[in-house]
């Protein structure tokens, strides 16, 4: 797992390169409020808006998912937690007042940046 990124995985890399060339500014990998050891891998401070780019595998996408047969019992357990550990951050922002976006690693990024455009910009013009 160790050698897993944590950060600036490809689908990352072109939903950030979009938004950037939407004229979009954003925190990367930053903490959230409230919660300093938990990150988001996009961050719009100011319009609060906290994007996650999930990775199929870790965080049990409807579509994608799979279990490893080695170690199954572990490896239920881990996903499982992961999955719970999301709702958790989901719920804590929403109750600050965030709003958050889930997007899936085999999403279209193109669309997903025009998605957070939307909810970002003033008046929401992507």
């Amino acid at each position: 797992m160790s050698r897993q990124a944590r950060r600036d995985t490809e689908p990352e890399l072109i939903l950030r390169r979009e938004l950037h060339r939407m004229g979009l500014r954003y925190r990367v990998d930053h903490p959230l409020p409230g919660m300093p050891r938990r990150r988001a891998d996009v961050l719009f401070t100011r319009a609060k808006v906290a994007v996650f780019v999930d990775g199929c595998f870790w965080h049990g996408c409807p579509e994608h998912k799979t279990s490893p047969a080695t170690n199954a019992a572990w490896w239920v357990a881990k996903l499982e937690r992961n999955v719970e550990r999301d709702r958790e951050t989901d719920a804590h922002l929403i109750s600050i007042g965030w709003t958050v976006l889930r997007v899936w690693e085999h999403e279209n990024m193109k669309q997903a940046a025009t998605d957070i455009a939307r909810l970002v910009r003033p008046g929401g013009a992507a």
